[in-house]
């Protein structure tokens, strides 16, 4: 009996080993990845900020300019690029919206991001685009991959639609999380005009044939919590400018927008506790199980060692039979 319960622990022992390793390096790609239909939604302010009056072509301070970002995704999209593209692909169809105090819209910026759904690389097909305008994407954008490491990334702007190296600064704690702190600044550049135009009879081409240009410059900060890749926190220290052209009427400059945009508070609380939640399961696919299982899979070797070692013991010497006596002769 020891015989046989020792080869059943080894063979309990040998899966258990043979399936930690396969948790982690095979399943862990095909289960970790953002859902085809996940949608999102975020509200940034900028309070404080200042604000191009389009009647007056004059800046003035307001008391908040709210952004509210949406993620929409386009399972429909993705279905089709996957049979191209060979891997599962996300499609996200993204609308960035400023609006005023007073609740009016300043711009509306669509946009159209593909990425492989577990690594977070873009992915380049028909249909990629800012604003209506193509683009080729290098980098991430939005997200971070599972497992975000300590060094930089290549993030991609969608105002200059290039992209620039994001910095990581170090490692720090935000509501409870261990998150990586990034960094990217992106100089004054040059930049085209939104399509959408807050007031009506002005478009791109319009201020184009006056001469004047749009320029823009951003310090973009990410707090990330590294398992999910997920962030849990950011902000952006914001600048547009108009310059030059008959429109500013002879000024040389005026600011457009300029503002300290942050999260607000009620995502931040929901934002933190799904990045928690996510952490959890991530984990479970990358360390508690694979690290229990190969613990598993020790134990149990040991166990079974133990028995195959006790059940070949000695056995004791046999009894000697004592002799019959011999006759007596007379």
């Amino acid at each position: 009996m020891r015989r046989k319960a020792s080869l059943v622990l080894l063979a309990c022992a040998v899966f258990f080993a043979a399936l930690s390793p396969l948790l982690r390096w095979y399943a862990f790609p095909r289960l970790a990845r953002i859902p085809a239909n996940q949608y999102q939604d975020m509200v940034l302010e900028a309070k404080g900020a200042t604000l191009l009056d389009y009647g007056t072509m004059s800046a003035k301070k307001v008391s908040e300019v709210t952004i509210v970002q949406t993620l929409k995704g386009n399972v429909e999209a993705a279905e089709k690029i996957e049979k191209s593209a060979g891997r599962p692909v996300v499609v996200w169809d993204g609308l960035s919206y400023l609006q005023g105090p007073d609740g009016k819209m300043i711009s509306r910026i669509p946009e159209r991001y593909i990425f492989d759904a577990h690594s977070q690389d873009p992915v380049h097909a028909t249909g990629e685009s800012v604003d209506g305008d193509p683009v080729k994407r290098d980098g991430i954008e939005f997200k971070w991959p599972f497992l975000t490491q300590k060094r930089d990334y290549e993030y991609f702007d969608a105002q200059t639609r290039a992209t620039n190296p994001i910095h990581y600064k170090g490692t720090q704690t935000f509501r409870g999380l261990k998150v990586y702190y990034f960094e990217q600044t992106i100089p004054w550049t040059k930049v085209g005009m939104p399509k959408t135009m807050p007031v009506k009879g002005i478009t791109p081409e319009s201020v184009a044939k006056t001469g004047t240009t749009r320029w823009y410059s951003t310090v973009r900060k990410f707090w990330v919590e590294p398992v999910t890749g997920a962030p849990v926190y950011g902000e952006e220290l914001h600048r547009e400018e108009l310059r030059g052209g008959t429109l500013l009427g002879g000024r040389a400059k005026v600011t457009a927008f300029a503002g300290d945009v942050k999260m607000r508070e009620d995502y931040i609380e929901h934002t933190v506790a799904l990045v928690k939640h996510n952490r959890t399961l991530v984990l479970l696919m990358t360390s508690y199980l694979p690290w229990g299982f190969l613990a598993l899979g020790v134990l149990l070797l040991a166990l079974s060692l133990y028995l195959e070692a006790h059940g070949r013991r000695p056995e004791d010497p046999a009894p000697t039979q004592a002799a019959e006596p011999e006759p007596v002769s007379a």
